[in-house]
């Protein structure tokens, strides 16, 4: 062919055409990516299609058209699936077709070695294990026919969508394996997603010694070039069986059998940058296209997956039992608030707990919430809190006005005197950060041996990987670590976790505040308790009662979201509405405001154009704008942030005004819109 059809990794939602360079004009080029000059500058381009004749209203010049430089690649690296996989992110997603091909692909211009894998840890030889009846009975409804008599509002999504539901511990990964492995058996391809490789070793270990060289490992330790290496394989089919985290949902797997999302709820499948997808709604559209099984699992699901399993959108398996000998620890709660004010973060029941655990020469986790927003108003006599009147959202205190504001609406007040609820005088701001931790730790246990692992303490590749295989060796007593420590990780002599702080996540300013806390609580819980029926697990809080806490001490997981969705449903959050996140971001505080109120004039004239149809009536009445307001994290790297909050029972109305907004209306120079549909985090 002639012309090229390229699209290219800016955002910009349209094509462009450029000359076939090629000497030998046979094979067909769409899914190649092409070196060329777009006006001044050296960049790459993705052909997405290809042509002989020019269209009528081509609208310039056709002299003009340049020929591509060369041809990037031997073999094409997508294919048609991704394509159109590509082409609903576009739509879905509001952003360009070149940054969603750009999003898909390994950024490598030639291959080389990937060394197959980067883990230095021997290969565990792992027969199959004998599979409980709940796990025999789970592999054939995910693998067989049963599910296929499942059926849900929409009448097709149930009978390709699972759920492995239990707590940890009871053996979601070996289900996931065999079912793997009789897909494998069948010729069929997998994708098995994890939230992080560094913190799911054994996920990986078993994959490899199972599946051997045709499993692939796609994870960030890999260089550009190793990782096009791995692409390759998979797509000459020498790799069947695929581990990654979030983008390995692209993997272009010819005959794909299998998705597993394993630890389904963790927020790390949202992207954070354009395209921002989420690898659950990906993967639900790969499964629909190729009508195959889509199976995620979890022990604190997302709140919008339990609702589509109790809707019957998501057909359900529960896994009851722990495998490996140990039982559901022991949790108890400390409350902070009747703790005498000198005895700092580790309150004496931890210390007591932690000292006798040293004395057995067995392991403590002490847990760290460092994401929290330690300014929000709190009485000290009856706990309570300060919320939004609009939205039942935590309120911020900001220091420098000396005023408590909702992020969501933008109403603010005064902070009361005194406790509106008791009248106490005794009211104000709490929290803690990590190091004033560490140091206390240090402090009350001279002798232990102790290990800090956060993104502050990580500070060369493997080096995660290397406390945590010490941790598991026994070189180390006490573990302090942030979330990191809360996913997937097995260590057999541990005996003890501390949650130090369980309210941080609770008082942020986020409508999933409260999931986040109970997933908190039950996931870190989990590490405990494993393989010996002794575990045990204290959560020091200041609200104790809180629901979320309350329910996740006690294990009560049903009453946890029932509540949670009955509030929701009065709130009309997710799953109840859908929801999209527009940020303006500027170096100019007053530029992000004023592009955020007019972009908030320009939505509003939008829908009273659209609700003079009777058709759309009803819908743009429904459909809300929360804002304009300054963002949670009010400055990120030196850009001052405000957002406007879309909400509607229908995504597509929202998807319709943001891309107006994106691609018809050029915001200030100095302004960027980032614009989130469907988002996880509202900070």
């Amino acid at each position: 062919m002639k012309y090229l059809s390229i699209v290219l990794n800016i955002p910009v939602n349209q094509s462009f055409t450029y000359l076939n360079s090629e000497k030998e004009n046979e094979r067909s080029l769409v899914g190649f990516r092409a070196d060329l000059m777009f006006g001044t500058k050296h960049t790459k381009g993705f052909i997405v299609d290809e042509f002989d004749e020019l269209p009528a209203d081509l609208g310039f010049d056709p002299a003009k058209i340049r020929p591509i430089r060369k041809i990037l690649d031997k073999e094409p690296v997508f294919n048609k699936e991704l394509l159109e996989l590509a082409k609903w992110m576009s739509r879905y997603y509001i952003c360009s077709l070149g940054e969603c091909i750009s999003a898909m692909l390994p950024s490598g211009q030639r291959e080389s070695n990937a060394g197959g894998f980067s883990f230095e840890n021997e290969i565990l030889a792992l027969s199959k294990r004998e599979l409980s009846d709940e796990q025999i009975a789970a592999v054939n409804g995910i693998i067989g026919s049963s599910a296929q008599n499942s059926s849900s509002a929409d009448g097709k999504s149930a009978q390709y969508f699972h759920y492995l539901y239990g707590p940890t511990g009871t053996g979601k990964t070996e289900v996931f394996l065999q079912a793997a492995d009789e897909m494998f058996s069948r010729g069929k391809g997998v994708i098995y997603l994890v939230p992080e490789i560094s913190l799911t070793q054994q996920v990986v270990e078993s994959v490899r010694a199972r599946f051997g060289n045709t499993a692939a490992v796609l994870h960030s330790g890999l260089t550009p070039s190793q990782r096009l290496s791995e692409w390759n394989r998979i797509i000459k089919k020498e790799a069947r069986v695929i581990v990654g985290a979030r983008s390995a949902v692209f993997a272009p797997v010819p005959d794909l059998g299998l998705i597993i999302i394993d630890e389904e709820h963790d927020g790390s499948y949202k992207s954070g940058n354009t395209p921002r997808y989420h690898a659950r709604q990906v993967a639900m559209y790969r499964c629909i296209k190729q009508k195959i099984p889509l199976v995620m699992g979890s022990a604190t699901p997302s709140v919008e997956a339990w609702y589509l399993m109790k809707t019957g959108g998501i057909f359900k398996h529960t896994l009851t039992k722990r495998l490996a000998g140990g039982t559901m620890p022991k949790i108890t709660t400390v409350n902070l608030s009747e703790q005498p004010t000198n005895s700092g973060c580790i309150s004496p029941e931890l210390k007591e707990e932690i000292s006798e655990t040293l004395k057995e020469k067995r392991q403590t986790i002490l847990f760290l919430n460092r994401r929290g927003f330690t300014h929000f108003f709190r009485c000290n006599s009856c706990g309570f809190e300060l919320k939004c009147k609009n939205c039942s959202v935590s309120m911020t205190f900001h220091k420098n006005e000396k005023r408590l504001k909702c992020h969501y609406c933008g109403w603010s007040t005064e902070p009361p005197q005194q406790c509106p609820q008791c009248g106490s005088l005794d009211v104000g701001y709490s929290g803690f950060g990590t190091e004033y931790i560490e140091s206390e730790v240090k402090a009350k246990f001279p002798n232990a041996k102790i290990v800090r692992v956060d993104t502050d303490s990580i500070t060369h590749k493997n080096e995660l990987q290397e406390k945590i295989q010490a941790f598991k060796n026994g070189e180390y007593d006490i573990m302090l670590g942030t979330q990191m420590v809360a996913k997937g990780l097995n260590f057999p002599n541990l005996k003890l976790v501390g949650v130090v702080l369980a309210d941080t996540s609770l008082y942020m300013p986020d409508f999933r505040a409260s999931e986040r806390t109970f997933s908190l609580i039950t996931q870190v819980a989990g590490r405990a308790g494993r393989f010996f029926p002794d575990g045990k697990v204290l959560v020091q809080t200041y609200a104790p009662d809180r629901e979320p806490i309350a329910y996740a001490v006690y294990g009560k997981t049903d009453s946890f979201y029932e509540s949670e969705l009955a509030a929701r449903e009065m709130l009309n959050f997710p799953p109840f509405s859908r929801l999209v996140r527009l940020v303006f971001r500027s170096p100019s505080e007053k530029s992000a405001m004023n592009a955020s109120y007019e972009t908030c004039d320009i939505i509003k004239k939008m829908l009273s154009a659209m609700a003079t149809n009777e058709k759309n009536r009803e819908l743009c009445e429904k459909t809300e704008i929360l804002g304009p307001s300054e963002c949670p994290i009010a400055k990120i790297s030196m850009n001052f942030r405000y957002q406007i909050l879309l909400r509607s029972p229908q995504i597509s109305i929202l998807q319709y005004l943001a891309g107006k907004l994106i691609f018809d209306f050029r915001p200030p120079s100095d302004v960027y819109i980032e614009c989130d549909v469907d988002p996880v985090s509202l900070l």
